[in-house]
């Protein structure tokens, strides 16, 4: 989609991943028309851009299917509704205009007007937190990796990964199965993973098939040109170890920020968006919200959680744009797909 152009629409919806993009079907339920806005080069926000490769268990109908192909079906899904997408863009300005519309401006000089905004923003821009070792910068991308997008790419390799939660004790099961050796480094013993997964770890400690270095930290950084050799630990009390490694996988969280959204003027709460959980409303009409950006009481962070309020936000914006034509619900089994 060409950038610097100006766009009228019903709903621009903020953020192209798994709630986002079902955000798209459900509008076009009940006949709204979609743009999309993403920062990212692709949809499927973190299940694109950090673990295509791992299974989400939790999906109705689909007792395993990883994050990938899960964004695959939702775009093939929303594609009826010939949804426009602006990826590469974050969002940046909010106005509105007369006539009850919205001017939505990217970094690229995109200009989308709509009178809705569903804004699917997931944790809103996000990054790595980065272990504080020097020279660290030179290994990113080469032989230090922060998301796991090709599990293939460790097999026979010797892997070193750092920290104690989900994450971290996830991959440590998953690479176990095809890496040359792996090594898991946490400060203390306890782990802050699901008690299942820390116990499948911690016999495969047993079995020998995989090594628990704790309690130490990441101390240092052994290679050259990109490629580490080796990587160094250390206790509090000083204790060091050298750990023979061709990749270090560091998982200690992601730093985010609502970005730009943080200076719509919308009710905050601990950095999320407050909303009515019955409309999905934040504190600004016409303005919605949907998915892990926004808090309630009783919100629940899941995928699931997110595409139900993706129905209840539809719904709210064509209540909103077609305030003098009630919507009549029906069922997708009754209705079928809206046609043009």
């Amino acid at each position: 989609m060409a950038s610097g152009h100006t766009h009228q629409t019903d709903v621009v919806i903020v953020g192209a991943g798994p709630v986002g993009l079902f955000a798209v079907f459900e509008c076009g339920m009940v006949r709204l028309r979609c743009h999309v806005i993403d920062v990212l080069d692709d949809a499927g926000g973190q299940c694109t851009a950090l673990y295509p490769e791992k299974p989400i268990y939790d999906i109705p109908g689909f007792p395993r299917i990883e994050a990938a192909e899960l964004v695959v079906r939702l775009k093939a899904q929303a594609a009826a509704f010939r949804p426009v997408y602006h990826l590469g863009e974050q969002v940046q300005g909010l106005e509105k205009l007369s006539g009850g519309f919205w001017k939505v401006t990217t970094s690229k000089g995109t200009v989308v007007q709509a009178r809705a905004v569903i804004i699917a923003a997931g944790v809103g821009a996000f990054g790595p937190n980065r272990p504080p070792l020097p020279g660290i910068e030179a290994y990113e991308g080469k032989s230090v990796f922060y998301y796991v997008t090709q599990r293939e790419a460790f097999r026979g390799k010797r892997v070193v990964i750092a920290g104690g939660g989900d994450t971290a004790v996830d991959w440590a099961l998953s690479l176990a199965e095809i890496a040359g050796r792996v090594s898991v480094i946490h400060r203390r013993d306890k782990f802050r993973a699901a008690p299942e997964s820390e116990a499948q770890l911690k016999a495969l400690a047993k079995s020998g098939k995989l090594d628990l270095v704790v309690p130490y930290q990441l101390h240092g950084l052994e290679g050259a040109a990109g490629q580490l050799t080796a990587v160094t630990v250390a206790t509090l009390d000083g204790d060091a170890r050298r750990i023979e490694a061709d990749a270090l996988l560091p998982f200690f969280g992601l730093s985010m920020s609502l970005g730009p959204i943080a200076d719509w003027q919308l009710e905050l709460q601990h950095n999320q968006i407050a909303v009515d959980a019955s409309t999905t409303a934040t504190s600004k009409p016409g303005i919605f919200a949907i998915g892990d950006v926004v808090t309630y009481p009783g919100k629940l962070k899941l995928i699931l959680t997110g595409f139900a309020e993706a129905a209840i936000a539809a719904r709210s914006a064509y209540a909103l744009i077609h305030p003098e034509t009630p919507l009549h619900f029906e069922y997708s089994t009754t209705s079928g797909l809206p046609t043009a």
